[in-house]
C-alpha cells in the first residue's frame, strides 16, 4: 500500500479529514449535513453568494432541510464559501453540481469542466476527487482526469478519482442520506480504496464497481429504468382514455401482483433533475458507437407530449363548457416537480403553464411550498401562489392538478371548480367537473 494512500485512509477513518462539498444544493446539503453529524468538520464551496451567505447565518434555502439542522452544523465544524482558493484545505472533493441539457437536448458539462478548472490550481496530493453529478459513461475519464493531472499529480498515486452518484429522493420520509446504498467506482484500485474510505464512514453500505464508466452507467440505468416505466404507463394512459378506461383503477388492480410487477403511475410529464434529462446522456453518448438507443428515445417522446395532453384536455373541457381557451384564467395546481417538495427543476407544471399562456389563457398557479415563482433557466412567470379560498376557486374557468401536493383541500377544490383537469388521478370517482388526464 503506497505511503499516500495509506495517509488518506487514515485521515477519514480519525475523521481528521477536512470534506469538501462542491454545490450545495439539493444532493451536496444533505450530504454536508451528514458527515458533519457524524464528527467531520465540513467546507461547503458554491459559487451562488446568496446561498453562502445564508448557511453561514444558519439559514435554509431548501424547504425540507429545517434552518436549525445548519445552524447546528455551524456550530460543530461546518462553514460555507465562494473562495476556490480554499480548495488546498481540503481532503476530499465532493462535487454535486447540475447536468443539465443544452436546448440540443444535449449534455451541458459547462458546470462540471468550470467547477473542476476553478479547483484544479489548488489541488494536492492526498486529496481524493470525487464526482457525484449525473452524466454520460466517460465523464470523469474524459473531463476530470486531465484536468486533474494537468498539475503534475498523478492519479492513483498521490492524488485519487472516484465517481459515486448522488442518489437523494426529496422529500421522501422513507430514506435519507445514511440509510441509501452508494455505488462508487475509482479510475484505479488504488482510487477505489481511498473513494470507499471516504464513503463508507457516512453510509450505512457502499457498492463497489469496477471502474468510473460503470458506476456512471448504474445511474443511468436507475433512472432509464424510471423514465422508460412512466412512458409505458403514459402511453397506456391515452389508450385507456379513448376506451374509457381508468388507468390508475388498472395500476392499482395490477399493482396487486405480488411478483413481476412494479406500479408506475402516469403523470403530466417527467419531471426533476434526473429522470426526464438522465436518458439522453445516454443517448448522445451512444452515438460516438455508432449505436441508436430506440427504446429510451420512444419513451422521452412519449413523457415530452404529456405536458401537451393536458392542454388539449383543458381545451376540450373549456369547449365542453362554451368557453375557449384564449381569455380563460386557469389556476395550475401544484408547480413542483412532485408532491410535497419545493424543488422546480424540470418541472412539467411550468411547461403546461406557458402552453396555457401561448394560447391566451391567463394562467395563475398554487402551491403551498412555492410561494412565489423563482428564477429558473428557461421560464419566467411574475406569479406568487393563489390562496385556494372557495371564492378564489370559483373564480376561475379551469383548475388543472399537476401537482398532488398533500396540503391542498381537494374535497373544497371539488365542490367549488368549474372544471378539474386531474392529470394525477386524485379524483377516482366520476363527476361532472372532473377531466381526466
Amino acid at each position: 500500500m503506497s505511503e499516500q494512500k495509506q495517509n488518506s485512509i487514515a485521515k477519514f477513518k480519525s475523521k481528521e479529514a477536512l470534506i469538501g462539498i462542491v454545490g450545495l444544493g439539493y444532493v451536496g446539503l444533505p450530504l454536508m449535513l451528514r458527515y458533519n453529524a457524524i464528527g467531520y468538520r465540513v467546507l461547503g464551496i458554491d459559487i451562488d453568494d446568496s446561498k453562502v451567505d445564508k448557511l453561514n447565518a444558519g439559514q435554509s434555502y431548501i424547504e425540507h432541510i429545517p434552518a436549525e439542522k445548519i445552524a447546528t452544523s455551524r456550530n460543530s465544524g461546518f462553514e460555507a464559501t465562494t473562495d476556490f482558493r480554499r480548495v488546498g484545505e481540503c481532503d476530499a472533493l465532493i462535487l454535486c453540481v447540475p447536468t443539465p441539457l443544452n436546448k440540443y437536448r444535449e449534455p451541458d458539462m459547462s458546470f462540471v469542466t468550470n467547477t473542476t478548472d476553478a479547483l484544479k490550481p489548488y489541488l494536492r496530493a492526498g486529496q481524493v476527487v470525487s464526482l457525484e453529478s449525473t452524466t454520460y459513461p466517460g465523464t470523469t475519464e474524459e473531463e476530470l482526469l486531465p484536468r486533474v493531472q494537468e498539475g503534475g499529480l498523478v492519479v492513483g498515486e498521490n492524488i485519487f478519482l472516484v465517481y459515486s452518484p448522488e442518489r437523494e429522493d426529496p422529500g421522501n420520509p422513507d430514506f435519507e442520506t445514511r440509510t441509501i446504498p452508494k455505488v462508487i467506482g475509482g479510475h484505479t484500485p488504488a482510487c477505489l480504496e481511498v473513494g470507499v474510505a471516504l464513503y463508507e464512514q457516512a453510509i450505512d453500505k457502499v457498492v463497489q464497481v469496477s471502474s468510473t464508466k460503470a458506476a456512471e452507467m448504474t445511474k443511468l440505468l436507475e433512472n432509464i429504468h424510471r423514465a422508460v416505466n412512466i412512458g409505458l404507463v403514459n402511453e397506456m394512459k391515452v389508450v385507456a382514455d379513448r376506451m374509457g378506461i381508468d388507468i390508475f383503477e388498472v395500476v392499482d388492480a395490477a399493482a396487486t401482483k405480488p411478483f413481476g410487477f412494479t406500479a408506475y403511475y402516469p403523470g403530466p410529464g417527467l419531471g426533476g433533475h434526473c429522470i426526464p434529462i438522465d436518458p439522453f446522456y445516454l443517448t448522445w453518448k451512444a452515438r460516438e458507437y455508432g449505436l441508436h438507443t430506440r427504446f429510451i428515445e420512444l419513451s422521452g417522446e412519449v413523457n415530452r407530449a404529456m405536458p401537451e395532453y393536458v392542454l388539449n384536455k383543458l381545451m376540450d373541457g373549456l369547449n365542453d363548457c362554451g368557453k375557449a381557451l384564449k381569455g380563460s384564467r386557469v389556476l395550475v395546481l401544484g408547480i413542483a416537480y412532485k408532491k410535497n417538495v419545493d424543488d422546480m427543476r424540470e418541472s412539467p407544471s411550468v411547461e403546461i403553464m406557458e402552453l396555457v399562456e401561448a394560447k391566451g389563457g391567463i394562467v395563475a398557479y398554487s402551491d403551498p411550498h412555492v410561494p412565489v415563482f423563482p428564477k429558473m433557466r428557461e421560464y419566467h412567470f411574475e406569479l406568487s401562489s393563489e390562496v385556494l379560498s372557495a371564492e378564489n376557486i370559483a373564480s376561475f374557468d379551469a383548475v388543472v392538478l399537476a401537482t398532488d401536493h398533500d396540503r391542498f383541500d381537494y374535497e373544497l377544490i371539488k365542490q367549488h371548480a368549474k372544471l378539474i383537469v386531474d392529470s394525477r388521478g386524485k379524483y377516482r370517482v366520476p363527476a361532472e367537473n372532473v377531466i381526466k388526464a
